[in-house]
């Protein structure tokens, strides 16, 4: 078997690559704190430009057409720069409305593709069908929304947002017009800098056409899973090669901290914890590419990024000492990042849960079961 990347995606790797490192210098950072900005817009406008944004868009709809592996591959880049851009929120919301939306809504997936409108996604695993906390009724008019959703990234900016729902005990998506009577946002900011805004629907109503099929839930999130995880890895790869370079440089009792015994265990674990992740990142990426069965892979790639994330940040802040928790050095951004994809993932105490879940009601785990129709996406 050939593990190697194809052509095209080491070009949209290198492509990725030297737009996030170029734009995200530490000087770059520093003032982006310093001024409390949230979304990268010259950095999401150059996104725009190279068709970033469109990646794994249709053709049929304007996009670029590849898989979650050359996705992957992108955000893998985004987070070892800590590029503030909604990438993947745009992407897989577009790629949904193209597969699985009404025709109405086939001219919002082109805008997405073309770059001329925002879309972002609400997700949540406060229960077991990952819906927000959000009521439907139904009504002559439609369904009637009421409830709150809490720090939907990106949604004071966005035009339209994707939203989980639950209706008629199936887990559903509508895609809701941001401006929309009876919506209502709370802007605030994560501690990683990134917009965010509580959602206060009262009395919002829709209509059949804004909702996904049945099926979308399915298609969604898993790739929401591995979006996040891939920019896990990325943001926890560029910790350690940051931490490598301290540590080499760093000197105590007349020789590099690099050297002593313990300081080499530690890193040696982060880098354990590091391909652990990669290897669950790139198989998930490549059964969500094959239409084959994830939804155990899946939990246990967000699970694993989770627990990556936590170990290594904290054995990189620990390793650097007092300069771990000095806010004017770079290496504290990689631990709120890791943070924040954590809490988005939903934490590794719901993800084993939902695992546990999803292995009691089937214990087809397995290549063998790749066979299985009924197991494939």
């Amino acid at each position: 078997m050939d593990f190697n990347l194809t052509e095209e995606q080491s070009a949209i790797a290198d492509m990725a690559n030297s737009l996030f490192t170029d734009t995200c210098t530490d000087d770059f950072l520093r003032g982006y704190d310093d001024a409390g900005q949230g979304t990268m817009s010259d950095l999401w406008q150059a996104c725009i430009e190279t068709g970033l944004q469109g990646v794994i868009i249709p053709e049929a709809t304007g996009g670029i057409d590849l898989g979650m592996t050359e996705l992957s591959l992108v955000l893998q880049a985004q987070g070892g720069a800590l590029g503030q851009v909604p990438l993947w929120r745009h992407q897989v919301t577009a790629t949904a409305i193209a597969k699985f939306g009404d025709p109405a809504l086939e001219s919002i997936a082109q805008a997405a593709a073309e770059g001329t409108n925002l879309l972002t996604l609400a997700f949540s695993l406060v229960n077991t069908s990952n819906e927000a906390q959000v009521s439907v009724e139904k009504s002559s008019a439609g369904l009637k929304l009421n409830g709150l959703v809490q720090a939907v990234s990106v949604a004071g900016l966005a035009d339209y947002i994707l939203l989980p729902l639950t209706l008629e005990n199936e887990s559903r998506w509508a895609l809701i017009d941001s401006k929309v009577s009876g919506l209502s946002l709370t802007k605030g900011q994560m501690t990683q800098g990134e917009e965010v805004a509580d959602l206060h629907l009262n009395d919002v109503v829709i209509n059949n056409s804004v909702l996904l099929k049945n099926n979308a839930n399915r298609w969604l999130v898993p790739r929401i899973l591995a979006s996040l995880a891939s920019l896990q890895l990325g943001v926890s790869e560029a910790q350690i090669t940051k931490t490598v370079e301290y540590i080499s440089e760093r000197q105590q009792f007349g020789r590099a901290i690099g050297t002593f015994q313990a300081v080499q265990m530690t890193m040696a674990d982060t880098k354990i914890s590091l391909e652990a992740l990669r290897s669950s990142v790139w198989q998930l990426c490549y059964r969500l590419d094959n239409d084959l069965g994830c939804e155990h892979e899946a939990l246990a790639t967000a699970w694993q990024a989770c627990e990556a994330g936590h170990s290594i940040g904290h054995k990189a802040q620990h390793v650097h000492g007092g300069f771990g928790v000095d806010v004017s050095y770079i290496i504290y951004r990689y631990l709120y990042w890791s943070r924040a994809i954590s809490l988005n993932l939903g934490g590794s105490p719901a993800l084993l849960a939902k695992l546990g879940d999803a292995l009691t009601e089937s214990d087809k785990l397995g290549w063998k079961y790749d066979l299985d129709e009924n197991y494939a996406n």
